[in-house]
């Protein structure tokens, strides 16, 4: 007995035409470029919990730190601790080469920790390394150094990196006494150099800071870009978790 039976009366085969399309990624940029009010704020917490945000939407998210200082040798060589952290938020999960290009061992200002190292920061590098990111998900995610008007490197400042990536701005405001100043100023900064900021995250770094919420709330209504979410104090943060208190509005 044949196996190959005629098709059913009325049966509709599975073609290119009928077959159901996969359903469409939500609208996202191919990449932000995430700097703080100040260094020690949170940035990177804040941007490994915006990269869960943004694989919770059901994107291919990666996170990159061009740039660090602080690393520790290890068998694979010199790491660093925030760049392990969006390493591992990331989905897929790319090389650590590409998230962190260079790795300075020394906790200093990047153009002096490289000039220590004897390393010079080069632009190209940092783009072929995005490139790389950028062709295997649907947003990079890269932290800059320190607050915004940080140099890279004697000859590359953040202005100049997010220019040539042409990304937006997200700004990451640590929640502590003078944040409604410096985060004015850091506002407007980015305005002044003519970069697009499309969002603030507010993190909370001081457990005993007074009057919190009404200083959120004063950003909130201060702050020319709409507020992404706001993070909670926490000993260990987890960044998965924390995913869930961000709404990314692009």
């Amino acid at each position: 007995m044949s196996h190959n039976q005629p098709p059913v009366a009325g049966a509709i085969r599975p073609t290119a035409a009928n077959r159901a399309d996969p359903a469409p990624r939500p609208a996202c940029p191919p990449g932000v470029f995430v700097t703080g009010t100040d260094t020690g704020i949170g940035k990177s917490l804040a941007s490994a919990a915006l990269l869960h945000a943004l694989r919770a939407r059901g994107l291919r998210a990666v996170g990159m730190k061009p740039v660090a200082s602080g690393c520790e040798p290890g068998p694979d060589g010199w790491r660093n601790e925030d760049a392990l952290l969006l390493q591992a938020a990331s989905s897929p999960v790319p090389s650590y080469e590409d998230v962190n290009p260079y790795a300075l061992p020394q906790p200093l200002a990047p153009e002096i920790a490289a000039a220590e190292a004897g390393v010079s920061i080069e632009l190209d590098t940092i783009l072929a390394a995005h490139a790389r990111l950028a062709a295997q998900a649907d947003c990079v995610v890269v932290e800059g150094v320190g607050g915004w008007a940080a140099p890279i490197s004697a000859t590359l400042d953040q202005v100049d990196l997010v220019r040539a990536l042409d990304v937006p701005v997200v700004l990451v405001v640590g929640l502590r006494l003078g944040a409604i100043n410096h985060a004015r100023l850091s506002a407007r900064a980015l305005q002044a150099d003519g970069v697009r900021a499309i969002g603030w995250i507010a993190n909370g770094i001081d457990p005993d800071m007074a009057r919190a919420d009404e200083n959120f709330e004063i950003l909130r209504a201060r702050l020319p870009m709409p507020c992404w979410g706001r993070l909670p104090y926490a000993p260990q943060p987890d960044p998965h978790a924390l995913a869930q208190r961000l709404a990314p509005v692009f």
